[in-house]
């Protein structure tokens, strides 16, 4: 064989495994990744944004519903797809790990997961495994609406497809649509329609309250969203917050006492406020609740504020919040692309 052929062949198998090799993750193996998938630079994002994220280069990716994902650096706007390397081009969840390596998750039977780690994106199959555990720096990641009762679990070295329990005396069938570790080092599953889960490492405790588990909008609604307050209660998106103990220090055997929320914060039984999608804690331990068509909603442990998010005078529909690395605050909206707050009020995202 010519050297020539020789070296056009070396480089065609540079160039595959640059661009969306797969492996096991119980048996990874490093690829060669010189060179670097370049992504379509665009103007603008994509109109259904369903998640936002920084990392620690304080780069943003925004997961949307069908095309894909975008990378941000504050100067240059890349869309990311499946003929880039990701596995599809929905992603419903993204994490970052030591490392600085992305994770991309989201509407994936096969169990699988897409890394990027700067230069090009790989496709792993996540290892089926009963083996529960809850380590300080483990990477949980969904497949919200596609894999029933799986969550995925990643050590730093492999990740493992993992499938939640059933909570006692229900046999249904259920979803993970979030996932929530909290200031214990506890991690929260909200499901839909079971209710919640905590899992401390050791054991799992369900809130299986009708408040937590029934169907809303024929079953759309579900725990979408857990975050902690201040004094510590959570908040499951519902009309109630819970105050949670550990369950060694009750002689019940429940583990926490639900008190009544949301919807009547200002005293007036706000109904924009019976349910929401999403909500985060910001730097004032303010608390922002997202609702589906009543714009967003900021309880700051006295009194609520309430602010519209619109695009040419109406009213637009929303998907989550987010606090990004400087505290700053942005949604993700069904056809509006991505807003942030500006201190007043929410206005669109625009790179350029």
């Amino acid at each position: 064989m010519k050297l020539t052929t020789l070296l056009f062949f070396s480089i065609l198998s540079i160039l595959t495994s640059c661009n969306g090799q797969t492996y096991n993750s119980e048996n990874h193996t490093d690829f060669l990744k010189e060179i670097c998938v370049k992504g379509d630079t665009v103007k603008e994002l994509g109109s259904s944004i369903m998640v936002i994220y920084q990392d620690k280069k304080n780069t943003y990716w925004f997961g949307s519903w069908e095309t894909g994902v975008y990378r941000y650096d504050g100067k240059t706007l890349i869309n990311y797809t499946t003929k880039h390397g990701l596995y599809n081009n929905r992603v419903d969840d993204i994490k970052e790990d030591e490392s600085g390596n992305i994770y991309f998750a989201g509407m994936n039977p096969n169990s699988t997961i897409t890394k990027f780690d700067g230069k090009s994106f790989t496709k792993i199959i996540a290892t089926p495994s009963n083996e529960w555990k809850l380590e300080a720096n483990d990477l949980w990641l969904i497949d919200a609406y596609q894999a029933k009762q799986k969550v995925y679990r990643f050590d730093g070295n492999t990740f493992y497809e993992l499938t939640l329990p059933k909570p006692p005396k229900l046999n249904n069938p259920f979803e993970v649509y979030s996932i929530y570790r909290d200031v214990k080092g506890n991690i929260w599953f909200g499901t839909n329609p079971v209710g919640v889960c905590r899992y401390d490492g050791k054991s799992f405790d369900w809130i299986t309250e009708e408040d937590v588990t029934e169907f809303r909008n024929e079953g759309a609604n579900g725990v979408r969203s857990i975050t902690e307050d201040k004094n510590g209660d959570f908040w499951f998106n519902t009309e109630n917050r819970y105050s949670v103990y550990d369950s060694i220090t009750l002689k019940s055997n429940k583990f926490y006492t639900r008190h009544e929320s949301i919807g009547s914060l200002d005293g007036k039984n706000t109904s924009g406020l019976k349910e929401y999608l999403s909500t985060v804690r910001d730097n004032k331990n303010n608390l922002w609740f997202v609702t589906y068509r009543d714009g967003v909603w900021k309880y700051d442990g006295t009194k609520i504020t309430h602010y519209t998010v619109q695009a040419k005078s109406k009213d637009i529909t929303l998907f989550s919040i987010y606090k990004d690395n400087n505290g700053d605050l942005w949604l993700g909206t069904h056809e509006n692309g991505a807003y942030k707050f500006n201190g007043k009020t929410f206005e669109k995202f625009k790179p350029y």
